[in-house]
């Protein structure tokens, strides 16, 4: 029989607001395993006490934040729209079903006045992982690192271009005290003293978020991005650190600083790394083997010139200080130079008369030069543990960790692109997505443990 349920929406009813959320709710586990007390004691100092109008709860404040970054909620007015009529959100705010939501303006109006200049997200990343490490969560022991671009909010076409002055090589010093070193093992005079020199740089400032930085690499999209390095901790997957850079800086450049980082911060006693190949550099092979750690890098592909042999081919004896050629002749050690590579060069004389010349150089002298960094050594030595039988297990973990996670925060979380503009807040969008992450996995592993 047909019947109309209009009016079935104007009967009064006795309900809780506890028993319409479901009991396995995402929601509830977050509520039951984190613990969000922290949250007024970071921001007590970033409020006035005797004066002004009573503020909103900042762990309220912040849940709703979490809520945006949870469900990939991208508009401060579409999350206030949403708590109002989702009566889950509203429950985990500690809000009942007549109570006011925090009008969107707040959210805004905190980021940008009372939590500006300060580090408030990072405090509350870094609590998170406390939390895990109080759980067993976190090792400490081995680290995964990469890192992704995330589109800027920013018009690809709307732009202009600049000199900059950069600098990035954060191990000038240490290089030039290994060059200095060197030179002097070897017999040669010191360098003459300059100044570390800014590189002058053409590059495309963008007029709408000029913190962004231009990519334009093979294979992939062209524009305005930024750089999110991530860390995970290879026991649970929990992210253990966060940075965001331009979307030109170099994958490696903040690495042994971001690791030191949590070393200092977390206690860690990391003994194994894994890495992308973008970042086999001299100075990164070298900072894990004077921190005693296992490193494990990927193979970065080269494309020498074609026809000459490979630089593999050339033998290297360390106790003799030289090279020796396909035709065993030897390439005896000539100088270091300002940027830390030794040259090794052969006798012209014998070169010109060897059947494999074509192959070996073009140069017009007839001399073949070698070279090789003074950190070699521990670039060999971390390309040797990516053969190795712990090394190649070690990276395979790479798909399950970093990847993963990434992944996770671009299909969960709204992480595709940035939808705020400025190094800041981008940061912050980075750091929170990255915490409500750990927050899902922590609440999961510890309700498994509970279940037994």
């Amino acid at each position: 029989m047909l019947r109309s349920n209009r009016d079935k929406q104007q009967n009064f009813e006795l309900v809780s607001i506890e028993d319409l959320v479901p009991a396995d709710h995402m929601l509830r586990k977050i509520d039951k395993y984190i613990d969000f007390s922290f949250i007024d004691e970071k921001v007590r100092p970033l409020y006035c006490e005797d004066n002004g109008r009573p503020a909103i709860d900042p762990v309220v404040l912040f849940k709703m934040i979490f809520l945006g970054y949870f469900y990939g909620i991208r508009s401060e007015r579409q999350l206030e729209r949403e708590v109002q009529t989702n009566l889950a959100y509203r429950w985990f705010l500690g809000l009942g079903l007549t109570d006011r939501v925090p009008d969107h303006s707040t959210i805004s109006w905190n980021r940008r006045t009372r939590f500006k200049d300060t580090n408030i997200f990072q405090d509350v990343f870094d609590e998170i992982v406390l939390q895990a490490v109080s759980h067993r969560m976190v090792g400490g022991r081995v680290l995964i690192s990469d890192s992704t671009h995330i589109k800027a909010s920013a018009n690809k076409h709307k732009y202009t271009k600049e000199q900059v002055q950069h600098n990035t090589k954060s191990y000038v010093d240490d290089l030039n005290a290994a060059v200095e070193a060197d030179r002097k093992a070897h017999g040669k005079k010191p360098l003459k003293t300059r100044e570390e020199v800014n590189e002058d740089k053409e590059v495309k400032i963008s007029t709408t978020d000029p913190d962004s930085g231009y990519m334009f690499r093979e294979g992939k999209p062209e524009g305005f991005f930024y750089l999110d390095h991530r860390t995970v901790d290879v026991k649970y997957n929990l992210i253990t650190d966060v940075f965001v850079t331009a979307g030109n800086v170099h994958d490696a450049t903040p690495y042994l600083e971001r690791l030191d980082r949590q070393r200092e911060r977390f206690d860690f006693k990391v003994e194994a790394v894994a890495l992308d190949s973008g970042y086999l550099t001299a100075p990164i092979c070298k900072g894990l083997d004077s921190r005693g750690i296992f490193g494990v890098i990927a193979h970065r592909r080269f494309h020498p010139t074609q026809g000459l042999f490979h630089k593999h081919e050339f033998q290297y004896d360390a106790d003799q200080n030289q090279y020796t050629c396909p035709q065993k002749q030897a390439l005896i050690y000539s100088t270091t130079d300002r940027h830390g590579y030794r040259h090794y060069v052969s006798d012209p004389k014998q070169c010109a008369a060897c059947p494999m010349l074509d192959k070996c150089t073009r140069s017009r002298n007839k001399r073949k030069v070698i070279t090789r960094h003074v950190w070699e050594d521990s670039k060999e030595r971390v390309r040797l543990n990516r053969l190795s039988k712990s090394g190649k297990k070690l990276y395979r973990k790479r798909k399950e960790t970093i990847e993963r996670s990434f992944a996770d925060a671009k299909e969960l979380h709204g992480f595709r692109y940035f939808r705020l503009r400025g190094i800041r807040n981008v940061t912050e969008q980075a750091l929170m997505t990255a915490t409500v992450q750990n927050m899902k996995k922590i609440a999961l592993q510890l309700e498994r443990r509970e279940l037994g």
